[in-house]
Formats: structure tokens, sequence, C-alpha cells
């Protein structure tokens, strides 16, 4: 019985590891902040109709429903800064982040997103 437990443990210690796939993220807070200092390079990935409800002023943006979403955002982006990613509430901006770091983008996934950002501007 110990040893299933012990095994159950390390199986929740892995799987808690990969699951983040060590995306770097963080809080809209914080990003009004670098947004205020910096000119940093900040991608939305929501549809049109969502972005008709309110964006961010400095974002560059890419559908990630659009079946071309990795070219298209490519095609925007400067490989050498840093890219953080928006979306509606995180989701698929953290999913967006897996696919631009896969080709080599250092990503930032912003928690909560326009919906956490709207909240608090």
């Amino acid at each position: 019985m110990k040893y299933f437990l012990n095994l159950f443990i390390c199986s929740l210690f892995f799987m808690s590891c990969n699951s983040q796939e060590d995306i770097k993220t963080i809080t809209t807070a914080q990003l009004k902040v670098l947004l205020k200092k910096e000119n940093i390079q900040l991608m939305d990935v929501r549809t049109p109709k969502e972005r008709k409800l309110g964006a961010i002023q400095t974002a560059i943006f890419t559908n990630y429903f659009d079946a071309d979403f990795l070219r298209k955002a490519t095609k925007k982006l400067d490989k050498n800064k840093t890219v953080y990613l928006v979306c509606r509430s995180g989701n698929r901006s953290g999913k967006a982040c897996k696919l631009l770091k896969k080709e080599g983008y250092d990503v930032v996934n912003v928690l909560g997103g326009f919906n956490q950002w709207k909240k608090e501007n």
C-alpha cells in the first residue's frame, strides 16, 4: 500500500511539471506595468468578434482559430523579442504559447486574459 501511495504522489509531481511545459506567465497587473515601461511585443489571439468588444491598444492581432495561425503569427513577430500573448481568458494564449515556443520564440502567457484586463482597467 505504501508503495502505491508513493507511486501516486510521484506521478502527480511529474504530471504537474509537464502540464505547464515551462511556459512563463504574468498577471494583467504586471502586463500593465510592462506596457508603461517598455515597448513590448504583445499578441492578442482572440477572434475579430471578440476584439470588437475591446482590446489592449498596442496589441498585434492574429486569430488563434485561423487554419494558418502559426504562419500569420510568425510573419508579424520578431523572434529576437519576448512575445506576450493574451486571449479572452488565458486558455488559447497558453496554447498559442506552446506553438510559438516550439518555433523558438520566448513566450509569456498573460493570465486571466482580456477578461481580467477589462476588470482591472
